[in-house]
């Protein structure tokens, strides 16, 4: 099997060396991050091997968003280690019994600002926001209290290669078997149930294709001649459209990802599929990697020739619509892993177990070497 494809180390160079510099304003970082994810995803736009990296990345960091998953890994790259794994702050790893490596550098990803809030109903119907604590005005209604983005940060993360101390029990993906197939079936079948779906297994055929998603009957339709892991494949895809090619995707239309360019549509759902499949331990091959490029083109022409060139609107780039791709299908899966029993963490440090137990498909992160018996797999010095 050929080796998977890596980010270039060579993307944003200076990158590294710019956010550790000493007394940097927060703005400036943040602008430091925006430029070296344009860059990774000009790249990633461009090639179907750079777009599969940021799908495999994606599969292991899904709790993650999709740009920070793009920084992690870009960042990682270019200091010539291995693909980020498990990813938390310097206080989160010291409780869970790490500490980070004497001489190690952050890693960067972008955080929002948050301030906690008081929502109002004034007298005269409109609504307002107050800090929590402030006085109300005279015949406000409160309406409760909301946490909002007030802006947007980068944050200092460091991978658990990164780290030493206390060897953390963590499951890992190990492929579908025939018997466990079915328990991804009804995993995902569920997930198409909580969004109003029923799933048909059926002999019928839909045009040439072994899936279908039906948005006016609320069904998906799933071809009864594949075979166990071939149906959730087909299945994990036909989510994909059900989270983000509705008829009031109203962020789909503006990309291009709706009916108006299905092309782009099937490379968001396709996307959503591998990421999924690979992080619940299916390898589908390269064949998955879409090439984003010629249906950016076209969306970019669709949208000069519907603005005219007097609207004063923007058009999208390349960049623009990789960025949209690539935030769609890494929250898509989000929704889709965080209830189809992923054995992965998702990339942030699972909670402490006080007596967890050791099993096959379980592994000891950042442990020197295990005893002989327990068959782990090891990850981390």
């Amino acid at each position: 099997m050929a080796a998977s494809p890596k980010v270039s180390a060579s993307t944003s160079p200076d990158l590294i060396s710019a956010l550790e510099a000493r007394h940097l304003a927060p703005e400036e970082r943040v602008a430091l991050l925006m430029d070296g994810l344009h860059s990774i995803l000009e790249e990633a736009v461009e090639s179907p091997s750079r777009w599969q990296v940021l799908l495999d990345a994606s599969a292991t960091l899904w709790r993650y968003s999709g740009g920070n998953v793009a920084l992690l890994t870009m960042q990682m790259a270019q200091r010539g280690t291995d693909e980020p794994t498990l990813v938390a702050g310097y206080k989160e790893w010291e409780r869970h019994g790490r500490t980070v490596l004497r001489g190690e550098h952050a890693l960067w990803v972008i955080a929002p600002r948050t301030a906690r809030v008081q929502q109002l109903l004034l007298p005269n119907g409109t609504r307002q926001r107050v800090p929590v604590g402030d006085k109300c005005p005279n015949g406000a209604i409160d309406e409760g209290k909301k946490t909002i983005i007030t802006g947007w940060r980068g944050q200092a993360v460091f991978d658990v290669s990164q780290t030493e101390g206390a060897p953390l029990l963590v499951p890992r993906p190990t492929g579908v078997s025939s018997s466990v197939a079915p328990q991804l079936w009804n995993s995902l079948a569920g997930v198409a149930r909580v969004h109003g779906f029923s799933v048909d297994v059926t002999d019928a055929q839909y045009g040439l294709t072994s899936g279908f998603t039906d948005f006016a009957q609320r069904r998906v339709q799933v071809g009864g001649w594949l075979n166990a892991v071939e149906r959730s494949a087909v299945l994990a895809h036909e989510l994909g459209h059900v989270l983000l090619h509705g008829p009031d995707d109203k962020v789909g239309k503006l990309y291009g990802s709706s009916v108006d360019h299905r092309g782009l549509a099937e490379v968001e759902a396709e996307s959503v599929a591998y990421t999924v499949l690979k992080a619940h331990g299916i390898d589908r091959g390269p064949q998955s990697a879409s090439y984003l490029s010629g249906w950016a083109d076209a969306v970019i022409e669709a949208e000069h020739s519907a603005s005219g060139a007097s609207s004063g609107k923007p058009a999208s780039s390349r960049v623009d619509i990789a960025k949209s791709v690539l935030g769609r299908v890494t929250a898509a899966s989000k929704e889709i892993l965080e209830v189809s029993d992923s054995q992965g963490p998702g990339g942030k440090v699972p909670g402490v177990e006080a007596a967890p137990r050791v099993e096959g498909q379980d592994s000891y992160a950042g442990m020197n070497q295990p005893g002989p018996s327990h068959g782990l797999e090891i990850a981390g010095p």
